[in-house]
């Protein structure tokens, strides 16, 4: 579970949405006679592509829900008497006029002595951003408008439904592969055991294409990182993009890391791995970050 954690929230449930299809396509086939189809390379390609966008499309629409359920937030009202969360209300609509978003997020807090935050949502217009309570307790005003601008860039580069997009060919790619994986393994077998190791293998196949096709959309969630970065500086100030990552990359090296969020592919933050690891990264290093705010080259 924790692997899961570490790759992000939103490619959990995409994982399970295609499982669901999976299994659910798989009891009609067979109900209706229609496994047959399954060989049927154009159908195939045709099933595939539909069912893996509608996954990941599936995915998004869920992905403030999930993101609130999964975290605990609780979203602030502008009106809220306590005048400290008023003020982070305020700040976020604040950065969201200056990145022309025309209808303002949902601003929210959830419990967690990790310092971060993430966006979310299915369009710039409908979208949650949310920070952790260590984040307030821990960085300093112009630390915390760095990082808020970054989650602002996320919104308005509309980096949910271009993730949205990636996750969705790589979904029709996964689906593909394990029906024919799945066909060639049954083929082999007992003809009385065929549609149980078909149907078996495909949902085996399913997740684990899915799993395998995840490190390309991370990838992808890695190079957007450095885009959010430009826009944070360019909706708050350079200077405060800096610092925030600059306090990140100090609380990451402490001797115990703080926990990592669910929400990884959109969070601020993603300590360095090694080895294979890297591969699932949905963030790069925080110091290849600075590096790039400092000489400008994103």
């Amino acid at each position: 579970m924790a692997f899961l954690k570490r790759i992000g929230l939103f490619i959990l449930t995409n994982i399970l949405v295609i499982a669901t299809i999976g299994i659910v396509w798989s009891l009609v086939s067979r109900f209706l006679g229609l496994a047959g189809l399954n060989s049927y390379i154009p159908f195939l390609m045709a099933f595939c592509l539909v069912w893996g966008m509608g996954g990941a499309f599936i995915s998004l629409l869920m992905s403030k829900w999930m993101a609130k359920m999964f975290h605990g937030v609780k979203v602030i009202e502008p009106n809220n008497p306590n005048p400290e969360l008023r003020a982070l209300v305020n700040k976020v609509h604040e950065l969201a006029r200056r990145a022309q978003i025309s209808k303002m997020p949902e601003v929210g807090i959830y419990e967690s002595i990790d310092i971060n935050a993430f966006a979310t949502g299915p369009s710039k217009n409908n979208s949650l951003v949310a920070v952790s309570t260590g984040l307030l307790q821990r960085m300093n005003d112009k630390e915390v408008e760095g990082v808020l601008a970054h989650e602002i860039a996320h919104v308005a580069n509309g980096d949910m439904v271009t993730m949205t997009l990636i996750q969705g060919i790589v979904n029709a790619f996964a689906m593909f592969f394990s029906r024919i994986l799945a066909n060639i393994v049954a083929s082999n077998v007992d003809e009385k055991f065929r549609d149980l190791v078909r149907f078996a293998v495909t949902i085996l196949g399913d997740i684990a294409f899915t799993l395998l096709g995840s490190i390309v959309v991370n990838y992808f969630s890695r190079r957007r990182e450095f885009r959010a970065d430009a826009g944070g500086a360019k909706y708050s100030s350079r200077e405060n993009m800096i610092a925030a990552l600059q306090k990140l990359k100090a609380v990451y090296e402490l001797p115990i890391p703080p926990e990592e969020g669910a929400t990884a592919t959109l969070m601020i933050s993603n300590r360095d791995k090694g080895g294979l690891a890297k591969l699932f990264m949905t963030h790069p290093p925080l110091e290849t970050r600075i590096k790039a705010l400092q000489t400008g080259r994103l």
